[in-house]
């Protein structure tokens, strides 16, 4: 499980899983060594994390002192009980969105001065499939034709003082018709645009890091299956 707090990657390992170790800059062990704001640095990898050390290191997150961190690895006691009560700090929000194609080309929107992709909250008896292709729809005013599952992403954020947790299910998306593209004005978005994948990755120096990890995932799928 992966979470993106204040945009920071934090990944959840369950006991039997082994990090990557190369891109670890520094690590902590809390049944050692008690998490300290400076220990949150570059890559960092926390071991033996509690639901105590989850408090502390959502309160370093949340605070508006700098902190060097990129990008936090939590090897936790207990994954179920961990996984619970990180959801217990947020209002959990369902929503569902699309990696829209169109020959070589992606589709990207701008809004709220980052560049995005198409996703929207899930309505009450609506499946996350329905939600993806009406939210794109909607936003983009093109109709696409759905395909496999890309990726979840849980994202934080704070609406009205209050925690909010995002879940989000990503879909790979073709496009059927674009003839009466536009941007859903109503929805903050200022454009929606087509891109190669050179000018998806310039764009990804100007989005968020869970988008640029929808991205990633979405190639690793696509590019294992034509490998096979």
């Amino acid at each position: 499980m992966i979470i993106f707090i204040n945009d920071i990657p934090v990944r959840i390992l369950k006991s039997t899983e082994t990090p990557d170790t190369g891109r670890i800059n520094h690590t902590v062990d809390a049944a050692i060594t008690p998490v300290t704001q400076a220990s949150l640095i570059h890559h960092v990898w926390i071991k033996n994390v509690g639901t105590a050390e989850i408090d502390t290191i959502l309160g370093f997150l949340d605070s508006k002192v700098p902190t060097g961190v990129l990008s936090i690895l939590l090897s936790v006691t207990d994954y179920l009980l961990i996984r619970n009560h990180l959801r217990s700090k947020f209002k959990v929000i369902k929503a569902a969105g699309g990696v829209i194609r169109k020959k070589d080309k992606f589709l990207m929107i701008y809004r709220m001065k980052k560049w995005d992709l198409p996703k929207g909250k899930k309505e009450k008896g609506e499946r996350y499939k329905e939600t993806a292709v009406r939210e794109v729809q909607e936003e983009c005013n093109i109709s696409v034709r759905l395909g496999r599952k890309v990726c979840t992403t849980w994202h934080t954020y704070t609406m009205n003082k209050n925690a909010m947790m995002k879940k989000t299910r990503w879909y790979i998306m073709d496009l059927i018709d674009d003839s009466r593209m536009r941007p859903a004005v109503e929805e903050d978005i200022e454009e929606v645009r087509w891109m190669n994948r050179k000018e998806v990755y310039h764009a990804l120096e100007h989005s968020y890091k869970s988008i640029s990890y929808v991205i990633e995932r979405y190639y690793e799928k696509t590019e294992l299956k034509s490998a096979r």
